[in-house]
C-alpha cells in the first residue's frame, strides 16, 4: 500500500510539473509575442527611464502617450502618458495570461483584461477619443478634493519617425473592412495583417 501511494505521489508530481513546465512556457511565448508587436508599433521605448520619459513628455499635450519598460521588477511595462498635472506613469500588470492596468484593488476587478499590450493602449486610446476630453478615462472621474487626475491617451510619441508603409497600414486598419478582399497582391496583404491594430 505505501508502495502505491509513493506511485501515486510520483505520478502526480510528474503531472503537476508538467503542467507547471506548460504555463512557464505559455507565459513566455504570450511575452514574446506582446514584445514582438510592440516593436512594431514604434511608440515602444524599450529601457526608456521614468526621468526620459518625463523629459519627452514635459512639452506634449495632454494625452500624449508612450510605452517603456518597467523599472519596477513586479512589472513588465508602463504607459508613461502627459496629463493635466503633467506627466505620468501607469503599470501594465500580466497574470494569469492577461494584461491589464495597475490599479487600487477596489478599481482592479473592474478593469479590462487583454491578450497582448497592443490591445490595451488600443483599448484605452480607442475609448479616449471615442470620448474626447468629457469622459475616456482611465482613472475615476476626478472630485474636486480628491487630487485625483483623468489619464487620456490619445497621441502616442514614436521614438523614430514611422515608415510610411507603418502610417498607411494603421489608416487602413482604422478604415476597417476585410485585408483578404483588398485588391493587393498577396505579400501587402501579408503586411497589412502582420499589424491589425489602429494605434
Amino acid at each position: 500500500m505505501t508502495g502505491h501511494s509513493s506511485d501515486s505521489t510520483e505520478t502526480f508530481n510528474e503531472r503537476r510539473s508538467e503542467t507547471e513546465s506548460r504555463v512557464v512556457d505559455s507565459d513566455r511565448n504570450r511575452i514574446g509575442a506582446a514584445i514582438k508587436d510592440l516593436k512594431k508599433t514604434g511608440w515602444y521605448w524599450g529601457s526608456l527611464k521614468a526621468n526620459e520619459a518625463q523629459e519627452i513628455l514635459q512639452d506634449a499635450s495632454e494625452g500624449t502617450f508612450l510605452l517603456r519598460d518597467s523599472s519596477q521588477q513586479d512589472y513588465l511595462f508602463t504607459i508613461s502618458a502627459m496629463t493635466s498635472a503633467g506627466p505620468t506613469n501607469l503599470r501594465i500588470e500580466y497574470t494569469e495570461g492577461k494584461f491589464k492596468l495597475d490599479s487600487v484593488v477596489l478599481v482592479k476587478p473592474k478593469l479590462e483584461q487583454f491578450d497582448s499590450v497592443v490591445h490595451l493602449v488600443e483599448h484605452y486610446v480607442l475609448l479616449s477619443r471615442t470620448c474626447g476630453r468629457g469622459g475616456g478615462q482611465l482613472s475615476p472621474s476626478p472630485a474636486p478634493h480628491s487630487g485625483t487626475v483623468r489619464l487620456l491617451m490619445t497621441t502616442p510619441v514614436y521614438e523614430a519617425t514611422p515608415s510610411l508603409q507603418h502610417i498607411c497600414r494603421v489608416s487602413i486598419n482604422k478604415a476597417g473592412g476585410r485585408i483578404q478582399d483588398l485588391p493587393l497582391p498577396n505579400r501587402l496583404k501579408d503586411y497589412l495583417t502582420d499589424y491589425s491594430y489602429h494605434v
